[in-house]
């Protein structure tokens, strides 16, 4: 676990630490000193521990003016124990919509599991970003099985394209035309 580094190929373009409006501005890093842990094994410095037990992210670009943001998830998505979607929702999410965020790509790849307990938050996320999209990419298949299973694919996009897409060769603004044009067609 420890060798999972958040994506940052992009870090010369935006650092959440050093934006002042980002949740986790101000924030300082090591490379050598691992504190945070997922059950029993370290993780890498770099991830964000915003209150979740089991969860850690990153915020890896924001562009106001595309209103446009992407988090890279690390852990288990636990709303059942840990109401991980409220935290997620009120201290990141409405931080970043305070900003005109309101198109949101979740990075999914290293969410170990997801265990749900009501929509609620989903749905509050989804009827806030009004012309915006929550949009899911890379998801493993047994967490977008429970996923469904909770109902929450009716606020958020994933599936075809998105479960599969080689984003970390596109710079951000080019994945962010890929992910809206994708998600223009399934709403068309």
């Amino acid at each position: 676990m420890h060798s999972i580094e958040p994506f940052f190929n992009w870090r010369h373009l935006y650092n959440a630490a050093e934006d002042e409006k980002s949740p986790f501005y101000g924030r300082e890093y090591s490379e050598f000193e691992f504190t945070n842990q997922l059950y029993n094994y370290l993780i890498h410095p770099q991830w964000d521990e915003f209150g979740s037990l089991t969860l850690y992210m990153k915020i890896i670009f924001v562009d106001v003016e595309s209103k446009f943001c992407v988090i890279e998830l690390l852990g288990e998505w636990n709303d059942t124990l840990n109401n991980d979607i409220m935290i997620i929702k009120r201290d990141i999410i409405e931080e970043l919509q305070l900003s005109g965020i309101n198109k949101f790509v979740i990075i999914g790849e290293n969410v170990l599991n997801f265990h749900y307990s009501d929509d609620s938050y989903y749905q509050e996320w989804f009827e806030e970003v009004e012309d915006g999209w929550i949009a899911l990419i890379n998801f493993q298949p047994h967490v977008l099985v429970e996923m469904k299973k909770a109902r929450i694919d009716w606020y958020l996009h994933w599936g075809g394209q998105l479960d599969e897409m080689p984003w970390r060769t596109l710079a951000p603004l080019d994945f962010l035309k890929v992910v809206e044009d994708i998600i223009r067609k399934r709403i068309s």
